[in-house]
Order: structure tokens, then sequence, then C-alpha cells
């Protein structure tokens, strides 16, 4: 593996790594182009590094390459290695020791809800049993957290869920603009609930909505539009019904991975 991108993956910094090429003479030829900066470099090995682990390249128990070979491999700093290694760490995807090398560790150590962690599960094709569990997460939390929000919701909580829903229907799903109000609109109903537990976790929910929403179309439109689902769900909240909001919500989530399991046959 040669000539690493990280333009491909991570934001960006303003720390150039220097180029380790020659001062060129007028007749040499010239050095390669700067190879990225320290934080976007890191960050696109830990991607690369994570969607192996997720995608099952690596399994837990297996040891990845050492620093000097990935880094020769690559063509990148063993320090951007080292960095990116321990943003696998903080994930809870692999330990590092001294002589045993890095291991992946058992996926029950993974911090699977981590927004990371669920992009590099989605960046290729992910296993229906997680996608599964992730909608048996959403269809435990969220309805009874549309229950609440029915309860406790105020008149800011409900324009922001319907500023949410007016964007969804202008840029449609179809679009990272209509993805990110469908984000805001769940994470509305979770703030609603007034429970700091459950606002915790929202950028989760968030994650899984937005990544399971872009999955289904990957190739091709959604099956339907999801948007009348949420406000149905708005409609309960609004109307101060706890029940009809939890129903209204659990039948939002079913048809969802109704959708994301045809998306995974096609």
């Amino acid at each position: 593996m040669t000539n690493f991108n990280p333009d491909q993956t991570s934001p960006s910094s303003d720390t150039p790594i220097a180029s380790d090429a020659a001062i060129p003479s007028e007749s040499a030829t010239p050095p390669r182009p700067p190879r990225g900066t320290g934080r976007r470099l890191h960050g696109a090995i830990a991607h690369k590094l994570g969607t192996a682990i997720l995608s099952g390249e690596y399994l837990p128990g297996d040891t990845l390459s050492g620093e000097v070979a990935f880094s020769e491999a690559l063509d990148v700093s063993r320090s951007a290695y080292r960095e990116a290694v321990q943003v696998l760490m903080a994930k809870g995807l692999v330990e590092s020791r001294p002589k045993t090398g890095t291991r992946v560790l058992p996926r029950s150590r993974w911090n699977l809800l981590d927004p990371d962690v669920l992009a590099w599960a989605f960046a290729g094709e992910p296993d229906i049993d997680f996608v599964r569990g992730l909608f048996e997460l959403r269809a435990i939390v969220e309805p009874a957290a549309a229950a609440l929000a029915a309860e406790r919701r105020d008149r800011a909580d409900l324009a922001v869920m319907k500023e949410s829903l007016a964007a969804m229907r202008r840029h449609t799903l179809a679009t990272e603009a209509g993805r990110a109000a469908d984000r805001e609109f769940h994470n509305a109903v979770l703030q609603a609930t007034r429970n700091d537990a459950l606002v915790v976790l929202s950028a989760s929910i968030g994650a899984a909505v937005s990544w399971t929403t872009q999955f289904k179309q990957r190739t091709r439109s959604l099956p339907r539009n999801p948007i009348p689902d949420h406000v149905r769900v708005y409609e309960a909240i609004a109307a101060s019904d706890p029940t009809a909001a939890n129903a209204a919500m659990r039948k939002l989530v079913d048809l969802a991975l109704d959708d994301t399991q045809l998306a995974m046959t096609r």
C-alpha cells in the first residue's frame, strides 16, 4: 500500500508534516508535495485501521503491523501511526503493550456507539447483526423518549422539531442537509425528555440515524418517504399524547429497519 492520501478522511489542521525529500538542485526531480497535516494524517490512519477492524479484516486477538512496518508501507511517519493507535485505544478497539504490540480487543470492549466507530462500520458493508442491534437499541430508547417528550416538551422544543421537519422536506433525506435535519429532529426529541441520561445518547442516536439513512440509499433511492413517519411523531408530542408518541416512534423505527434490511439484500 502506497501513496496514502489523508484528504480522504479527517478534517484539516494548521501544522504541516515536513517532507523527507532532499532540497532539489535546478536539475533535480521536484520534491513530493507535503503529505498532509499531522491531525489530518493520524485521523486518516485511524479511519483506515478502524474500518479494517470493523469490517473484519482484523479480528479480535489479531496483532496489527508494527509501527515501523506500517509506517513504511503507507509512507507515513511513525508518530502519526502512534497517534492513530491512541485514537483506536480511546474507542476500545485495541490495546498496545510493550513487546506484544497492538492487539485488537474483543468486540465487547468496542465503543460501538461512538460516532466515529459507527462511521467506520458503515464505510463498508456492515454486519446485519450489528445493524439489527442498533435498531433494537433505538426501539428501546426512542419510543420511551418520545413518550417523555410528549409530557415534558415546551414550545421551544416543538419549534426545533417543526423547523427540522421543514428542512427535511426542503432538502430531502438524499442530501447531507436533509440528513442533518433528521439528526436534529431525533436530538430534539431526546432533549425534550429533560433527562440528562437520555440526552447524552443524542450523538450516538443521531449518528446511527444518519448512517443507516445514508446506507439505505447507497445504491438506489429510498424505497419510501419516511418524513410522514416523523410528522406523526411530532403531532403526538405536540398533542401531549405520550401513548401516541410512543407508538408513532416505534413504528418509525420498525419501518426504518425494514428499509435498511431491504437495502442490504440488494
